[in-house]
């Protein structure tokens, strides 16, 4: 070369490690999640007998979302690396066909918002049904209680859906007629959980429940706090939109570079 230096066009680096390392971070991520979506045990593992798809079990969509990400963020990274633009493109390509579907879901769930709330309400019930069968469904059905101060699906008296709960007179469960404590109201001085709280609390008035547990639905209360969040959870889609259109954009500029320098060859 005897001294000489290529002056041409050239690749920008900080274009090719930004998208390098934004996909090496979610490819991580979507790794993590194939592998815990393969064990066995867990809530998911029992979610298809909980919701109403005509037995299609929602598992194998998280896996195949799941799948596609990993492979796109494979793409990304080694694309990006090795300046391969076939592999920018099919990034660049897919991260649209992804954009726009994730587009087209936000309208459909708008669209459909009575479906998915019956949706919900049929998880909840089956929940119920399985609280005592399930750990992991149990602790799930406790969270959302306790997380959104609710009981049961529209109200207490869904719980009569459970085997241990219900009020029948053929019941010798000691809970009957109960809740579980993730219904009850809090007592902030109180260090402990009485796991006994909402024992019998729906034999007595309405007016006295209120005093011990909440009486409001997990459906009507998880609307409510989609229009109290309203806000925030917009401004989340905003985000992941902005952050995939930017990332095509950066694709295709790293193309632009890679295909300008071997122009210039």
């Amino acid at each position: 070369m005897s001294g000489k230096h290529y002056k041409g066009q050239e690749v920008s680096c900080c274009i090719k490690y930004f998208i390098f390392g934004f996909n090496i971070i979610f490819w991580v991520r979507d790794f993590q999640l194939i592998r815990a979506l393969c064990v066995p045990q867990g809530v998911l593992s029992n979610i298809s007998s909980i919701t109403d798809l005509g037995g299609f079990d929602p598992v194998w969509l998280f896996l195949v979302v799941g799948g596609v990400m990993f492979i796109l963020g494979f793409a990304g990274c080694i694309g990006a690396l090795r300046e391969n633009t076939l592999l920018l493109k099919f990034f660049s390509v897919f991260l649209g066909i992804i954009f726009f579907l994730e587009l087209t879901a936000g309208v459909l769930a708008f669209v459909f918002k009575d479906w998915i709330k019956d949706q919900l309400n049929f998880f909840i019930n089956n929940n119920i049904r399985a609280y005592r069968d399930d750990i992991d469904l149990q602790n799930l059905i406790d969270f959302t209680q306790e997380y959104w101060e609710c009981c049961g699906a529209f109200g207490a008296d869904d719980w009569n859906l459970n085997i241990y709960f219900n009020c029948t007179d053929s019941n010798p469960s000691r809970e009957k007629c109960g809740v579980p404590f993730s219904c009850c109201t809090k007592d902030p001085a109180e260090d402990v959980i009485n796991t006994q709280c909402g024992y019998d609390v729906r034999a007595k008035s309405v007016s006295l429940q209120k005093t011990y547990i909440h009486v409001k639905g997990c459906v009507p209360q998880f609307e409510k706090w989609l229009q109290d969040n309203l806000t925030v959870v917009a401004g989340i889609f905003i985000g992941v939109a902005l952050l995939q259109i930017f990332g095509i954009c950066l694709a295709q500029n790293l193309i632009s570079d890679i295909e300008a320098v071997r122009a210039s060859w």
